[in-house]
């Protein structure tokens, strides 16, 4: 059965925190409340955590998972970024954007695109995901929660407990957007808008 954190969306319980990332640490899979919408998250070398998003989702090798970030010394170790990139994604960030870039070698091969060598990068304007990137001290592999057969996302953390209990860890409770993130691919240098969702395409169409 998969542990229920009800965490504050303005001032998260330091605790409650705490004890979510030592989950993910021995290997745990979450569902968390982000500025777009509810996503899936492990750690980096969770092998098995990732395996289960896949499943969870029933993904093809040809998905883009996210690294969620911190900022952007953390978002700079794991893909390449020109400087005219850098400042287009500088002026959307914090927000609900995920670009697509070149991976970096600190980027593990199962988290890449098998051709292109990418990976979705993104920094959420999200008090209870910043804390928890913080805490963990890397970013959180993620996958926006949109289950097979649905069209939305899940949006409340009670659904997805009743949903999916024995197929992850911890569900933490908290206000979160309805609309995935807008998908921008700069694997190219010119902005590619892949999807629109919540955050608005305006600056790079």
């Amino acid at each position: 059965m998969a542990r229920y954190f009800d965490i504050h969306p303005e001032n998260p319980q330091r605790r409650s925190i705490g004890q979510v990332v030592d989950l993910l640490r021995e290997d745990g899979l979450i569902a968390y409340p982000t500025d777009s919408c509810y996503a899936l998250g492990c750690q980096l070398g969770n092998r098995d955590g990732i395996e289960r998003i896949r499943t969870i989702r029933q993904l093809d090798d040809r998905h883009h998972f996210t690294l969620v970030c911190e900022n952007f010394a953390q978002l700079g170790q794991f893909v390449h970024i020109s400087n005219a990139v850098f400042r287009s994604i500088k002026a959307a960030t914090p927000g609900s954007y995920t670009f697509i870039l070149p991976a970096t070698k600190e980027v593990p091969r199962r988290l890449l695109h098998p051709k292109k060598k990418t990976v979705g990068v993104r920094i959420p304007d999200h008090v209870v995901t910043q804390a928890l990137v913080a805490e963990l001290g890397e970013p959180l592999v993620s996958s926006t929660l949109l289950l097979p057969g649905h069209e939305e996302p899940m949006t409340q953390g009670w659904e997805i407990k009743e949903e999916l209990d024995n197929q992850i860890d911890a569900v933490i409770e908290g206000e979160a957007g309805t609309e995935p993130t807008t998908v921008v691919d700069f694997s190219e240098d010119v902005p590619e808008l892949v999807r629109v969702g919540a955050g608005d395409p305006a600056p790079f169409e």
